[in-house]
């Protein structure tokens, strides 16, 4: 016997994975995250018996509800689990996820359509951060196809708009957890910090590294990754994030000087394995270190005047531009961050689990 859950297979930025209302889940904790395990395949490499891609980024899955606080459209929960671990961990966000929650709900008629273009403010349930996320929605249906790029997906789609109303300390005590723009950490200079993601930069050329490798030069560098960790252990107690080492966070990131007329270079690692791209919120985290005095990317980043700055941040396949706002009476604090991403559902119908892992909510 099996039990079958309704299920969105959706695209999220440079993500994908299973989307699921919150109602149509377990309510007990501990089973919910026996369910997904479930409905992922996880624990195994390849995730052969599930809906899981073998590979962190294709590992995710997003639980929706109407939202529950004044002037929330809709709570959404992020879960990230491993290929082989048998983890299901709803402590970070996930930015390109979010990017698939208001079609989700749509979709799901869990919200109305409110015209050309519907604005709905989300709650990301993780950390407690909200933003507005605008979606197409010509007759009153989520529009897909449009003429929007981002790097890391192939084709153009429809532009999907998110406005972070306040990402500073996501997960820590606040943007800049330490209490410094600038450590030293193991001999290293590094900029722990957290706006919208818990992370941890260095430069590239501290490590002997040019930050231009390929991401199959890095995930083969044991040197390399075997000192990354340990400086993500110890950056850990420093950052107030306690023992991270069976925790996704904070994500480590190799900065260098611009190579393709952009503001920064990045390889960042999730975070044991380096990325093919970079992350929503890591950007912001990223482009947010780049405006701010003594870190480690100033004087190494190109950053452009002005109050209101897009800073374009390169990775492995291409780049993400983040517009940050200035606050005008402290230029060190960040007041807005927007961003574009696009999403498409792929798939719609029921996922099917083991009885033995749950029966299902009574009919």
């Amino acid at each position: 016997m099996q039990t079958s859950i309704p299920c969105l297979f959706m695209r999220g930025g440079t993500s994908r994975g299973p989307f699921f209302a919150e109602s149509d889940l377990p309510a007990d904790i501990a089973l919910r995250d026996k369910v997904l395990l479930a409905v992922m395949g996880s624990p195994h490499a390849r995730q052969i018996d599930g809906l899981g891609g073998g590979h962190p980024l294709t590992s995710k899955v997003g639980i929706v509800r109407p939202g529950t606080a004044p002037g929330i459209d809709l709570d959404f929960l992020f879960a990230q689990l491993q290929p082989e671990k048998e983890t299901v961990d709803t402590t970070p966000n996930c930015g390109n996820m979010l990017a698939a929650v208001v079609p989700f709900a749509l979709e799901r008629g869990l919200v109305a359509p409110q015209g050309e273009t519907t604005t709905l403010r989300v709650l990301t349930l993780n950390t407690g951060m909200a933003c507005d996320i605008t979606v197409q929605t010509p007759g009153g249906r989520v529009e897909y196809e449009g003429c929007a790029r981002i790097d890391g997906v192939p084709g153009t789609s429809a532009p999907i708009a998110i406005n972070f109303l306040d990402t500073a300390g996501s997960v820590c005590s606040g943007l800049l957890p330490t209490g410094r723009v600038k450590d030293m950490i193991d001999g290293l200079e590094v900029t722990c910090i957290d706006n919208g993601m818990p992370m941890v930069l260095f430069r590239a050329a501290d490590m002997g590294r040019t930050g231009l490798e390929s991401v199959e030069a890095l995930n083969a560098d044991t040197e390399l990754k075997t000192r990354i960790e340990a400086l993500r252990l110890m950056a850990g107690h420093l950052m107030g994030l306690g023992n991270v080492a069976e925790k996704n966070y904070p994500k480590m990131c190799l900065i260098a000087p611009p190579a393709q007329g952009g503001a920064v270079g990045t390889r960042c690692f999730i975070p044991h394995v380096c990325h093919d791209a970079i992350g929503v919120l890591a950007a912001v985290t990223v482009a947010t270190a780049c405006v701010l005095k003594g870190s480690v990317a100033d004087g190494l980043a190109q950053v452009p005047a002005g109050a209101v700055k897009t800073i374009a941040v390169e990775h492995p396949t291409g780049e993400f531009s983040v517009e940050l706002e200035l606050d005008p009476q402290d230029p060190q604090k960040v007041v807005r961050a927007a961003l574009l991403r696009t999403a498409r559902l792929l798939m719609k119908g029921e996922v099917m689990i083991p009885a033995s892992v749950w029966e299902g909510k009574p009919a």
